[in-house]
């Protein structure tokens, strides 16, 4: 957990806790992975697992050890290049199709790279001065939030990477998901009027998440749950992906151009449809939320539904009055379950936090007042407002800490892979 102290050898001990416990899961995600699928980038889109390990290593050490630690070495001369991912404020980035192609350094290497620059990181947080107490912490917040934002894309490019061998392999073994059926979907009311969404002070947030603001909403009907796998197979047996009339036109393109008949991961065998997860193989559960679907086979849904996806800030203002809680992936799942059914929920939305990412249907813009930074901190978030569209609540492949109801997270409308899901929403 994050550390809320104020007292300085306190906080220094927190935030060598913190670093640890993040450190170390990354290491762990990796640990059922043999060397060879530390080194496999299938899609242009997706980065080996060794090339998770050694970017967010590197994020340390350019942005806190360098300019902070005065004592400081980099490891290698080079690795600043290979391992920056976009950052062209502070060098040339390897480009990122080409990642796979990097044999050499070896998994090894990159493994005493991390040690390397752990080491030194715990030695800067032991010895932090008061002038440099508050922006060390700053930056090592942002560090380890980028770290976790990496994990998951880790569990996303494991299964993206896994999925494109014929012998199907499992990456984990999980605990039995608990087995259950979807209740029917109830439709939660908000009535017209004003609305705060953003993250106000205290605790961490993006930049992307400021400046908090008011917004006016009409009235407006949010799902008591995401669709489920059983119903978008209807959707899929009535023709969704034959009828142009459900699509925007660029998602009308791509279903033509990449042949989609179905979400990413499914296939058909044995007479029914299954699904590849990080599990393997897998009987389709009716039940579960759908999943790996894009923003325009989202939108095509909701047309067929006679329903739309929710704004941001609809979507917003209903989660800020639930808990965080949910089927992240400290569960061990790593796959969506279904929701439980409880007798009082009503029409109380539920599973707004884990499970799957929910799709708006809000572009990526920034809030009115925002600022980019100068440095290059204004590269994380700033320079990717276009052409993307924002996905809210986190999912089964999140950590816990990462997720708050003013997280944007973004991604390009045909983009799949990752782990999304749909809610519906409709004009009261």
């Amino acid at each position: 957990m994050a550390p809320q102290q104020s007292d300085t050898g306190t906080a220094a001990q927190g935030l060598l806790n913190w670093f640890g416990a993040v450190r170390a899961r990354t290491e762990a995600i990796c640990r059922p992975l043999e060397t060879e699928d530390h080194l496999l980038q299938c899609a242009p889109q997706v980065s080996p697992p060794k090339w998770h390990l050694a970017h967010t290593t590197w994020f340390f050490e350019q942005f806190i050890l360098q300019p902070l630690a005065g004592d400081y070495r980099p490891f290698h001369p080079r690795f600043g290049h290979l391992f920056n991912s976009y950052y062209e404020t502070v060098g040339e980035p390897f480009p990122r199709s080409r990642r796979g192609l990097l044999s050499r350094p070896t998994l090894a290497e990159v493994e005493t790279y991390r040690r390397y620059v752990d080491d030194y990181m715990r030695r800067a947080i032991e010895t932090l001065s008061a002038t440099h107490c508050l922006e060390l912490e700053r930056r090592l917040s942002l560090g380890l939030h980028h770290e976790q934002q990496h994990q998951e894309l880790l569990l996303m490019d494991i299964q993206y990477n896994f999925s494109q061998n014929p012998l199907r392999p499992a990456y984990h073994t999980p605990d039995p998901a608990p087995k259950r059926k979807a209740p029917p979907t109830a439709w939660h009311a908000v009535t017209e009027g004003e609305s705060t969404i953003g993250h106000e002070p205290g605790g961490f947030c993006f930049d992307n998440e400021q400046p908090a603001h008011r917004v006016h909403l009409r009235p407006f009907r949010i799902a008591s749950r995401p669709v489920t796998n059983g119903e978008y197979l209807t959707f899929m047996e009535e023709g969704g992906y034959a009828r142009p009339e459900l699509w925007l036109a660029d998602g009308w393109a791509t279903v033509q151009q990449e042949q989609w008949r179905a979400p990413l991961y499914w296939f058909e065998g044995e007479g029914n449809w299954q699904r590849f997860g990080l599990a393997g193989a897998q009987p389709l559960n009716p039940d579960a939320p759908v999943c790996h679907v894009s923003y325009y086979e989202a939108d095509a849904y909701a047309r067929w539904a006679g329903a739309r996806l929710a704004d941001e800030a609809e979507w917003e203002t209903v989660a800020r009055r639930q808990p965080v809680e949910g089927n992240f992936c400290e569960t061990g799942h790593l796959e969506p379950i279904p929701v439980e059914a409880e007798a009082d929920a009503g029409d109380t939305p539920q599973q707004l936090f884990g499970d799957v990412w929910e799709w708006t249907r809000s572009p990526y813009l920034p809030y009115p007042g925002y600022r980019r930074a100068d440095n290059a901190f204004g590269e994380y978030n700033g320079k990717f407002m276009c052409n993307q569209m924002v996905l809210r609540g986190g999912s089964c492949a999140t950590p816990a800490e990462h997720m708050r109801a003013s997280y944007r997270n973004f991604f390009y409308p045909h983009e799949r892979w990752q782990f999304a899901g749909i809610r519906l929403a409709e004009d009261a």
